[in-house]
């Protein structure tokens, strides 16, 4: 094996190729990405970077000329037109490439609200990209009026900055709470709190019927037919794995491109990690949208590309800054079937299924969530009980 192409050039992507280099692989690596700009990190856009705390340079992953220097051919501004797994070669615009692996990370993009209600209009934006940011940026001005398409984590980071920033935010969530495909409704609760203490006003049970205005936005109306003003919209109603490329190519989907436990899809010759990838664990099938399954799957994509043939088993954790708050998760919630909730200075709630300990949130609770994560690596269950004794030192709970 001498040629390896990775489509898609975001944290996947920049892990995927840097891992190789470090195993020792010597050949031709190629990392193609649409955006022309290098690999960069996306959980600041919508929180340091849209707030002004944190330049373009710092948002890239590596600089620029790290590519260069182990000799990793960078693609950018490049589209992938066509794939021909069976002669294992890509159509680039004017270019074919031959590849002895390939490996799709290409990552996610946002759900779009339809053109039929408005959600075309000039004011509408996504959050998923550097040019989404950018191209709104401009519209928080203190005093102005922004609409939040969905109480998902990341619709209620838009709406913090916004908050921050001066501007009168109205978050609109379909469901009867915020974060409830996520989150149990202790973590709701004390979401929606934070928030309207700083101001933003959210509207639960509530959906939108159409955004108003003819070249630009001007208002919402909603499906019980109230007007809300707007100047502009943010609509954070999720994403989508971005699978049409391996779709076109013949590749088994399953709620994103699937693959076995080592990442390999359908096509021995080809894999997937990231946004993109589905994978078993654990009895069932998963797709992971967070940094660490980005980095750490497509680093055992790079080992196994060169033969290691490790299996894939993580335990899961996320993270979500909301003003000084940071919302920390680890495990998957699941199958709950009961919520403990250590309650003091600070917060976090423990999901359990029966006596299975399955998930922890910490809100701004480092401790919380470092004894959380310890103890769902270990694969232990702490006492209930000792969890919501103030008297415990959660530290204890990894000796028990």
């Amino acid at each position: 094996m001498r040629k390896v192409v990775v489509i898609g050039a975001g944290q996947a992507g920049a892990a995927l190729v840097a891992k190789l280099r470090g195993l020792g692989f010597d050949g031709q690596i190629t990392l193609i990405g649409e955006e022309p700009v290098p690999p960069y990190q996306r959980p600041p856009l919508s929180k340091a970077y849209l707030l002004g705390e944190m330049t373009l340079q710092r948002l890239f992953l590596r600089p620029e000329s790290f590519y260069a220097e182990q000799d990793i051919t960078l693609r950018l501004d490049t589209k992938v037109t066509n794939l021909d797994p069976a002669a294992r070669c890509l159509q680039l615009d004017t270019q074919v490439l031959e590849y002895d692996a390939l490996a799709f990370t290409t990552g996610a993009r946002a759900r779009s609200l339809p053109a039929a209600i408005g959600g075309a209009l000039p004011g509408v934006f996504a959050v998923r990209s550097l040019k989404d940011v950018d191209a709104m940026a401009p519209q928080f001005q203190p005093g102005r009026h922004v609409v939040i398409v969905g109480g998902g984590y990341i619709g209620l980071e838009a709406a913090a900055v916004a908050a921050k920033k001066g501007l009168k935010v109205t978050v609109l969530e379909m469901a009867p709470r915020i974060l409830q495909r996520v989150a149990a409704p202790e973590t709701s609760t004390a979401i929606r709190a934070l928030h309207e203490s700083q101001g933003v006003r959210i509207l639960e049970s509530t959906a939108l019927e159409r955004i108003e205005g003819e070249t630009e936005v001007t208002g919402v109306r909603l499906s019980d037919g109230a007007r809300l003003e707007a100047n502009f919209v943010i609509a954070g109603i999720g994403i989508l794995p971005a699978t049409e490329l391996a779709e076109a190519a013949g590749l088994a989907l399953d709620n994103g491109i699937r693959t076995d436990a080592q990442g390999r899809t359908s096509d021995p010759h080809i894999w997937a990690a990231g946004d993109c990838a589905s994978f078993p664990w654990r009895g069932t099938r998963i797709r992971l949208e967070s940094v660490q399954n980005a980095i750490d799957q497509a680093e055992l994509v790079a080992a196994n590309i060169l033969g290691a043939g490790k299996e894939y088993d993580p335990v899961p954790w996320f993270w979500s800054d909301q003003y000084d708050m940071k919302l920390q998760i680890a495990g998957l919630n699941t199958g709950y079937d009961r919520v403990i909730v250590r309650a003091g200075d600070a917060r976090s709630h423990w999901y359990f299924a029966g006596e299975k300990f399955l998930a922890v949130d910490a809100l701004g609770d480092p401790r919380a969530y470092m004894v959380g994560k310890r103890l769902l690596e270990q694969g232990r269950s702490p006492d209930p009980a000792a969890i919501t004794d103030p008297a415990t030192d959660l530290k204890a709970l990894l000796r028990a």
